[in-house]
């Protein structure tokens, strides 16, 4: 029996009988060979796919030809069918591609970081010779358009002079992308390595975008490269001869979950203390700070995100961290991308908007790409990003609707495109004055914009205050770090990542009691807002639904307890009360973090404004300290008065046209 009756006799299941006849009905050319058939149908068979597949495929492909001419013998005639392996038992690590695997059909998982628009590609070049007309169509391969030596009319045959004509000549789809191995499988310190992949017929265009994790099967290709003189080299460059492409979300990672793991992930699920647990395995380096380790707790898990007709909610939690230096924000950080089923980390100081959400990149080669930053390479993931305040303003700026919306929409170079950025945003800040003035608010001690501020759901203080009992307490900590290496947590890292990945399938849903819960605690906080000064917003009411969720998820609970509920409305207070306090009144203002005010400090701005305003039509020109003693007697006092001036002159309010003398712009 030779091999393409051996692939008959496999295509002859029902299944393909049923995805031949569905090729043929939609007018395709390309179905799906599931590998793990031809593997228990003949051992040899399947070796011979994998280490001679353009010779194997030719057969698989006759073999299709030959089952369709018994289903529909018209579209036989003319059809030439493709066919596409499903994944491969294993896959090749990226790193690992080497000499001796050209030519065989691999296996690769990563990350798709660039795209290049649809471009169509000679298979079959038909050529008009310029003298007689003769045409001749030669078949084409390689990256180079080749023409006939000679023309095939006797009477002519001549070299050179050929015109390509469309007509006579055979096109089909083709991509190419770039994929890089995923951020979890890379090794300590190494730089990420990428593949390129030449994807050609239209059932696979556009399948993976950037930012989309996927298994791809192909074989194994080299071109050589040139110098600028014009000569090959002996060195080759590999690429990836795309046979089949698919895009694997994250939920299927569940299938790298053993049963015995799925058993201890239930078993630790049903332990009432299974939070805690949680809270004391999440960087356990770091001493203390159980409130910021649960909020990342929160981040891990995350929500449920919501589509409604008209808008999606986000389910993700976005959390800021406020710090003094050296309380380990940095170790906390990097910590949970370690245990994250999907992190990436990066700096304020090393990261641009490009670099963040996706850019436009024109090469001479391949035209305008499409490359994917952090946050697109994190969807359905956690990015963190230390030095938070470092960033540029105009990069900072980038990633608002990313944070918000979690989508990151592109418009340049031609390229129309909105990519997913479904991640969480964990990020660390320095206060601007070196350590946190507790005299100012949160705006004044960071170098942050209200934009950005608003798109946290939880914002935490981390100050280093001496204290001799939490000193010797931290002291002995880090003693032992040093020592023994630190103490065993709960969880095992390998087995919490799993845990995190397990319970996304979850989607937990309040209860009445929960509800009641929430609504109580809204309506309480409106209650306690003041004419001009709110305590919270709606923003902070869908952080808290976002919160409740996460902890029920982290439990593998499919309803929201009063007890969430509970807790997220905890930490919900605890962070409002580390950021939101207006420090002149010591009441909650969630202006503070909206517009960068709280109502105390916009009242005493009315009132000196004014104050400028009516010097400035008696004199034309208001005297400071005729500013300064006017505002006093109006009961505010001159160090707050010289400090508001400041903020007014930053904002572009007042100017100053002499020494002394200050004007309304």
């Amino acid at each position: 029996m030779n091999y393409q009756q051996m692939f008959e006799e496999i295509l002859s299941a029902e299944k393909y009988r049923d995805r031949l006849s569905r090729m043929a009905l939609m007018g395709g050319n390309a179905f799906t060979l599931d590998f793990e058939d031809v593997l228990s149908y003949n051992i040899e068979l399947a070796k011979g796919v994998v280490d001679c597949p353009d010779e194997f495929l030719k057969h698989a492909s006759a073999a299709a030809r030959q089952r369709l001419f018994s289903i529909m013998p018209e579209y036989a005639e003319r059809a030439n069918p493709i066919v596409r392996i499903s994944p491969l038992p294993t896959a090749t690590p990226i790193r690992m591609i080497g000499a001796k695997h050209i030519g065989k059909l691999i296996m690769i998982e990563g990350i798709v970081v660039r795209s290049t628009p649809v471009l169509p590609l000679v298979i079959v070049a038909g050529f008009r010779c310029r003298v007689c007309g003769e045409i001749t169509r030669v078949p084409q391969e390689g990256e180079f358009l080749r023409q006939p030596y000679r023309c095939r009319n006797p009477d002519c045959a001549r070299s050179g002079y050929f015109d390509l004509v469309e007509s006579e000549s055979e096109y089909i789809d083709s991509q190419n992308l770039r994929v890089q191995e995923l951020p979890e499988e890379l090794p300590p310190g190494q730089i990420p390595t990428s593949l390129d992949l030449r994807v050609t017929g239209s059932d696979l265009m556009d399948v993976a975008r950037p930012g989309d994790q996927v298994k791809v099967v192909g074989i194994i290709r080299t071109s050589s490269l040139t110098t600028q003189k014009g000569g090959k080299l002996r060195t080759q460059r590999v690429y990836v001869d795309v046979n089949n492409i698919a895009p694997e979300s994250r939920e299927l990672e569940l299938m790298a979950i053993s049963p015995e793991e799925e058993a201890k992930i239930k078993e630790l699920a049903a332990d009432p203390a299974v939070h805690q647990k949680i809270v004391q395995s999440i960087a356990p380096s770091m001493y203390g700070n159980e409130h910021i380790k649960e909020a990342c707790m929160y981040l891990l898990f995350g929500g449920v995100p919501k589509k409604l007709p008209d808008i999606n909610i986000r389910g993700d939690i976005n959390v800021l961290i406020i710090g003094d230096p050296s309380t380990f924000k940095s170790q906390l950080l990097r910590y949970v991308v370690s245990v994250a089923p999907r992190g990436i980390y990066t700096t304020g100081r090393g990261t641009s908007a490009a670099g963040l959400t996706a850019s436009v990149v024109r090469t001479e080669k391949e035209g305008v790409t499409l490359e994917a930053g952090a946050m697109v390479l994190a969807d359905r993931g956690v990015v963190a990003i230390d030095e938070f305040d470092k960033m540029r303003p105009e990069d900072r700026v980038a990633i608002h609707t990313a944070m918000e919306q979690q989508v990151v929409p592109v418009a340049k170079g031609g390229i129309v495109a909105t990519l997913n950025a479904r991640t969480a945003v964990l990020a660390a800040a320095n206060p601007g004055y070196g350590r946190y003035v507790d005299q100012r608010t949160a705006i004044e001690n960071i170098n942050l914009p209200p934009t950005i501020l608003s798109r946290f759901d939880l914002i935490f203080v981390l100050r280093d205050i001496p204290n001799l009992e939490t000193d010797s307490k931290i002291t002995m900590h880090v003693l032992d770090l040093h020592g023994t290496g630190g103490e065993s947590t709960p969880i095992d890292q390998n087995l919490l990542r799993k845990y995190i990945a397990y319970s996304k399938n979850i989607n937990p849903v309040l209860t009445p009691e929960a509800r009641e819960r929430i609504y109580a605690f809204y309506l309480k906080m409106r209650q306690a807002s003041t004419e001009g000064s709110i305590s919270i917003t709606l923003r902070q009411l869908e952080s808290l639904i976002r919160i409740a969720e996460a902890r029920a998820r982290a439990a593998l609970r499919t309803e929201v307890t009063a007890e969430d509920a509970e807790a997220a409305i905890l930490i919900m207070d605890r962070s409002l009360r580390d950021v939101g306090i207006d420090t002149s009144t010591n009441k909650i203002d969630i202006d503070i973090i909206l517009t960068g005010k709280p109502k105390s400090v916009r009242d005493a701005l009315q009132i000196l404004l004014g104050v400028i305003a009516a010097i400035e039509r008696e004199t034309g020109m208001a005297d400071l300290e005729a500013v300064y003693q006017e505002a006093e007697k109006r009961g505010i006092p001159r160090v707050h008065c010289e400090r508001l001036i400041a903020q007014l002159k930053r904002e572009g309010m007042v100017f100053e046209p002499r020494m002394g003398f200050i004007k309304k712009t």
